[in-house]
């Protein structure tokens, strides 16, 4: 069974672009994103990688470390990113993680069914891998995404995920579809009305069970 949200992503130590990096000390107490990609040199996860580094002062605002998981070694890694930086018209600051031994892709449960094998691979099993994980700073996972090899990532859309895992965390708040920050969040059924207006001041009673208010923040 792969990983589930509030299951505590498992630590690892890996080598990186930025150095050994064990996972859980490199969180620290902020949120984290850890997303794989099949291959470098490849055309999709070029476009990828330069709009994640596009959004290091999106991610920085939001107290937000994103660290990529590749199949491929360090060296390979370090070349590609003249691509990506090329690509982006930014630096690609964030580490890249060298998991050609697939230990984190196992771990995280990023293969496709075909490539649960016992031993070894082909460059086909390893090229699906396209996850997205967002990590609370209690090490829990709180959101996770997964791609096809044919699909790019809409990173704008994990932005906005992240937005809302925020700014649900710790309080009785849900989005609704489609929210963005600055838009009304809905009230959660643990909460009564009545307390909720006392908490929270003026409520939009849509259904007895759909109440918005502004979110606090």
């Amino acid at each position: 069974m792969g990983l589930r949200i509030n299951d505590f992503a498992p630590d690892f130590t890996a080598d990186s672009t930025a150095g050994p990096i064990r996972f859980h000390d490199w969180i620290g107490d902020h949120y984290a994103i850890l997303f794989s990609h099949p291959r470098d040199f490849t055309p999709v996860c070029t476009t990828e990688f330069g709009a994640v580094a596009r959004l290091a002062p999106e991610f920085a605002r939001r107290r937000t470390r994103v660290m990529g998981v590749s199949v491929d070694s360090v060296a390979d890694h370090r070349k590609w990113v003249k691509d990506i930086e090329a690509v982006a018209g930014v630096p690609a600051d964030f580490p890249i993680i060298d998991d050609s031994s697939l230990t984190v892709a196992k771990l995280y449960d990023m293969m496709p069914a075909e490539a649960v094998l016992p031993d070894g691979r082909t460059p086909a099993h390893s090229a699906t891998v396209r996850t997205v994980f967002i990590i609370g700073p209690d090490r829990k996972v709180r959101l996770t995404m997964t791609y096809p090899m044919s699909v790019g990532r809409n990173f704008a859309e994990i932005l906005r995920a992240l937005d809302a895992v925020q700014a649900t965390d710790g309080v009785p708040f849900a989005t609704p579809a489609n929210w963005v920050p600055g838009e009304d969040v809905i009230v959660a059924l643990s909460v009564a009305t009545e307390e909720a207006r006392a908490r929270f001041g003026a409520i939009d009673v849509r259904l007895p069970y759909l109440r918005y208010v502004r979110h606090p923040g």
